[in-house]
């Protein structure tokens, strides 16, 4: 039996995103209530969940071939330039924060400044460094989930991720710092890449997971244009490269193409009719290799 990719995904609020990558590329799943080892569609893969803080260091030990988690737990392990983890891709998605926070009554003349104070966090590498980067008198605790639940009774600070800082503002807690933002990363043991086989694997995955990527920022437009029109119609469109162009039947004038960033699109269209497009379509694209 040919030996398999091993590829481990993230457990928690990862996941979803995750899957919806790996079913973009053809790669599809079915779960079961109590098992961490997940069926796939691609008979070259074994798949198993694991917490995303695990997954760094397990690479790095070759135990797994490659997985997904954010670059908070590839720094907080002191993985960000180890040759033994390699980050193949950031996916850009489930984007926090790692901040440091104080209730509310410490704040005034920056209280927690001058204080000793107890630091709760999971992230304990990253917040020793964080600590002695400022110079603060703190004893450091480590927390096991719900670290904003731990002050004002138990922590005078924490050190934790947040993406819209709701949370900490309904557990009454200001952030005084942020210190560094995370996404999620697509990242592969080096054992792996020593395998031929396994490398050509991942960096076909890898490029499809980024075609889908380019494809969700941008749009495709279809457009008849009349040919007096045809050069003030694709002068600086703001495409990939150059515009298809297409003379439509009947020699009636031409058929334009372009593929656009979605954000352009408000005050594209309404600037492309008035230089004579008609018939205009816009639709959504699944792959896009540059």
């Amino acid at each position: 039996m040919k030996e398999k990719l091993k590829l481990v995904l993230p457990k928690g609020r990862l996941q979803e995103q995750v899957l919806k990558i790996l079913s973009a590329i053809g790669i599809e799943l079915i779960f079961s209530s109590r098992s961490y080892r997940p069926l796939c569609s691609d008979s070259e893969l074994e798949i198993k969940l694991l917490k995303p803080q695990n997954i760094p260091p397990l690479l790095a030990l070759g135990r797994h071939d490659a997985g997904f988690a954010g670059y908070d737990w590839l720094l907080e392990n002191d993985l960000e330039n180890s040759p033994e983890v390699l980050q193949l891709l950031d996916l850009g998605f489930n984007k926090v924060r790692l901040v440091a926070a104080v209730p509310d009554e410490l704040i005034p003349n920056e209280r927690w400044k001058s204080m000793r104070l107890v630091v709760a966090s999971e992230y304990t590498c990253i917040a020793e460094k964080y600590l002695q980067r400022r110079g603060l008198n703190a004893v450091l605790i480590k927390s096991f989930g719900a670290t904003e639940a731990l002050p004002p009774e138990d922590a005078d600070m924490i050190i934790d991720n947040t993406s819209t800082g709701s949370t900490l503002v309904a557990n009454r807690l200001t952030i005084v710092d942020e210190i560094l933002q995370s996404t999620t990363r697509f990242m592969a043991s080096q054992s792996a890449f020593d395998i031929p086989w396994k490398k050509a694997k991942l960096e076909q995955m890898e490029m499809l997971m980024r075609s889908t990527l380019n494809a969700q920022s941008r749009v495709m437009l279809e457009m008849n244009v009349a040919k007096e029109d045809l050069e003030r119609l694709v002068t600086d469109l703001p495409c990939m490269r150059f515009p298809t162009v297409a003379l439509l039947y009947g020699e009636d004038g031409y058929a334009v193409k372009i593929a656009v960033p979605a954000k352009d699109i408000p005050k594209l269209i309404p600037e492309l009719v008035i230089r004579g497009a008609r018939d205009l379509l816009e639709y959504r694209l699944e792959k896009l290799v540059p």
